[in-house]
């Protein structure tokens, strides 16, 4: 395997470090030129070249890009063990000094150490040189520079293993999206007035991968360059449940600022009933521009589209996202709604935010209810709608599209407070 293929998507860090070892060594060494070769198709191609001042004022066939026939260079025969690793005069080598280049370039030191697979064979090399003759070079300077080319070889696998990591990944994003391969859960929000059955929050779930829930999902698809095609896949699966669910409900669905701003934004809610629609928006991605976000969401708020943030409470973010985009739901935390009932922080923060929503005419939702004494305190508050595990666990279609509109909180799953979670506890 070459550096090519190590490089086919290496990243612009790891060009950083490697540019940064390989000036360090050569000015250590006080060479005129230090290289990175890649040894590929029986050619010798320059990856990485830092030059000092000498080099400038003499033309020399190493840059960037650059290649000669391996069979030429004094990094094959070094890494056939033809050559030494160090010399002090390349001229005064019986195999050197007959290359053209060793006069031509003139070549008078030379360092150079191969860069090896696991099964020993080389596949490019660390290299210094200078233009003269430098006879103060020690094994010790070999040494360094071994230790350089250890260092360059880490970086090259640890990128390259980083590159096929993401391949993997994009391709398995890209694999599911074209697939439909997501499955939508919704979980009952209910209103606190009356325990009647409010809204579902659509839910995305995915083929079970080891430590990655659906967060983990979205924020690599994302990273992939997937992350609105995913979330647009999770948005039409779940507005194919409306027709199902009773017609008195609302249905949220969760999309990223990106998404929203998105021009495909309108293609993707084609024929839903705005009137019960929710987006959700939270503060996991930053807003470029909030003018631009409401000058995208207007046209679909004036027919109806409701908008709620979420995650409020859990960062500085989604009080910005409640300043500038005035919600018609507010959501919050369940870091904020734990023990509320012992917590008096966190009660006061609710009693702030939920007094805020009642001037502004926003309603407020909590997330993340567990037990029957959070559930009073909110209540008691004034929170307008709760979900959670105490109200309902997210349920397939078939199983949410025959909840009673008047369930209330089902006295089953209670828990006390302080009483460890449910094993299965979505993310």
């Amino acid at each position: 395997m070459s550096l090519r293929s190590v490089f086919g998507t290496h990243s612009a860090s790891a060009d950083d470090q490697i540019m940064s070892v390989l000036r360090a060594i050569r000015r250590h060494l006080a060479m005129d030129v230090g290289f990175v070769s890649d040894f590929v198709a029986g050619n010798r191609v320059f990856r990485f070249v830092d030059a000092g001042e000498n080099a400038s004022t003499t033309p020399i066939p190493v840059a960037v890009g650059r290649h000669d026939p391996l069979e030429r260079s004094f990094c094959s025969f070094v890494a056939q063990g033809l050559m030494p690793e160090m010399l002090h005069d390349a001229s005064e080598h019986p195999v050197a000094a007959r290359m053209p280049l060793t006069p031509d370039l003139p070549i008078g030191a030379h360092l150079s150490v191969p860069l090896r697979h696991g099964d020993g064979e080389a596949y490019g090399s660390v290299c210094c040189f200078s233009f003269t003759p430098d006879r103060s070079l020690t094994t010790r300077d070999l040494g360094i520079l071994r230790l350089c080319a250890d260092v360059v070889d880490s970086i090259l696998w640890k990128d390259r293993d980083a590159a096929c990591e993401r391949e993997a990944t994009h391709q398995r994003i890209a694999e599911t999206i074209a697939a439909e391969a997501v499955e939508m859960v919704f979980q009952p929000i209910y209103r606190t007035a009356d325990a009647g059955l409010a809204a579902f929050e659509a839910l995305a779930r995915f083929a079970p991968v080891p430590g990655k829930g659906p967060d983990a999902w979205f924020a690599e698809a994302a990273e992939a360059g997937l992350g609105i095609e995913l979330e647009f896949l999770a948005l039409r699966k779940a507005l194919r449940a409306l027709p199902v669910l009773p017609a008195e409900v609302t249905l949220s669905v969760n999309l990223s600022p990106a998404a929203l701003a998105s021009p495909r934004l309108a293609e993707a809610l084609a024929g839903a009933p705005f009137d019960r629609v929710v987006i959700e928006l939270t503060e996991h991605a930053a807003v470029a521009s909030y003018e631009a976000l409401r000058d995208a969401l207007g046209p679909f708020r004036s027919r109806g589209l409701g908008l709620a943030i979420d995650d409020v409470g859990a960062g500085h973010a989604t009080l910005r996202h409640v300043l500038d985009l005035a919600p018609d739901f507010i959501k919050l935390d369940m870091s904020l709604i734990r023990h509320i009932d012992a917590h008096s922080g966190r009660r006061a923060l609710t009693e702030a935010l939920t007094g805020y929503g009642r001037r502004i005419g926003c309603e407020i939702v909590a997330e993340g209810v567990e037990t029957e004494a959070e559930y009073a305190a909110l209540q008691g508050i004034g929170v307008t709608r709760v979900q959670g595990f105490l109200t309902g666990r997210p349920l397939p279609l078939a199983a949410a599209a025959i909840l009673p509109l008047s369930a209330c909180r089902s006295p089953a799953p209670s828990r006390r407070s302080g009483d460890p979670l449910p094993a299965d506890r979505p993310p």
